[in-house]
């Protein structure tokens, strides 16, 4: 779908982007991560055409990113840009006019989208006289109105509340699963583990990891395990076949403790180790989440 090659960006002296490339397959959630200042805005800015390159080259279903391409895209920016004195129907029309509807076939769309999302009454409203969250559910509809191959979502979560969170997160999937390719730029790692097929992380300018979730967080398994058990706190002695990380006292004379693998060892042999001295609940690999994983990358470049 979207296939990015050797990006260079640079501002009065300040490399926003260095030699960035990436592939965003057809039909994925793709996260698009990093810290402030870290150049994600700038290479959406090329992406959508707002500025060019100063070297690279970017492609759009195997063709060479062009101004025809912008019709299918949806944008919806951190920071909202619709206008605020224009009633929102007659907006939400003139948006998806631009975007090559009729409008007739807009007018038909929009109201599918404000019955969803419970904006029936919105019509005759204008953006001013909205709360924040409700300015963001108008401006996913303006985004996603005309049914674009390619969404770009900054930040889409901000301004919501829990459940209005909940029901744009459904439609975000719902438009994936009827093949809708997603480019999801956040700093909600809970976000990212939840819906994204795949990231890349950019830290500096520079692209410092990317791949598929699951093998970017198989890769950074550390042999780490979670073992609740039953009874009094065991004394671990040093011939364990692990080192303790970490022991925590529980409810109901419950024992959690939080171990790593010597070499050579495995999850059988810490269950081997336990289980003659006590009854075991739980034995649980402790896979290091997409959080953790971002402190780590970033840290280390900092």
């Amino acid at each position: 779908m979207l296939s990015i090659r050797n990006i260079v960006k640079q501002y009065a002296g300040h490399t926003a982007l260095s030699d960035v490339s990436l592939e965003v397959e057809s039909g994925q959630i793709f996260g698009l991560l990093g810290p402030n200042g870290a150049g994600k805005t700038s290479l959406i800015r090329i992406i959508t055409q707002i500025t060019a390159p100063d070297s690279g080259e970017i492609f759009f279903n195997g063709q060479k990113l062009d101004q025809s391409h912008i019709e299918r895209m949806g944008y919806l920016p951190e920071e909202r840009g619709l206008y605020k004195k224009m009633e929102i129907g007659e907006q939400m029309i003139y948006l998806a006019r631009l975007k090559g509807l009729s409008r007739d076939e807009a007018t038909k769309r929009l109201k599918v989208w404000f019955a969803k999302l419970g904006m029936e009454t919105w019509w005759k409203m204008k953006i001013e006289e909205l709360s924040k969250g409700m300015q963001q559910k108008a401006q996913f509809v303006a985004t996603v109105l005309h049914e674009p191959d390619l969404i770009i979502l900054d930040e889409p979560f901000s301004g919501f509340d829990p459940v209005n969170a909940e029901i744009i997160k459904n439609e975000i999937l719902e438009l994936n699963r009827k093949g809708t390719t997603i480019l999801f730029s956040t700093h909600q790692m809970e976000s990212v583990e939840e819906l994204c097929d795949a990231i890349v992380l950019i830290n500096k300018s520079k692209k410092i990891l990317d791949g598929p979730i699951k093998d970017i967080k198989n890769t950074y398994r550390n042999d780490v395990y979670l073992v609740e058990y039953e009874g009094t706190q065991l004394s671990i002695n040093g011939a364990a076949p692990f080192e303790v990380v970490e022991e925590t006292a529980g409810d109901d004379n419950l024992q959690t403790v939080k171990v790593k693998l010597k070499a050579g060892s495995t999850s059988n042999d810490v269950l081997q180790y336990f289980i003659p001295k006590t009854r075991v609940n739980m034995l649980q690999e402790v896979i290091p989440s997409m959080n953790e994983i971002f402190i780590d990358k970033v840290s280390k470049i900092a």
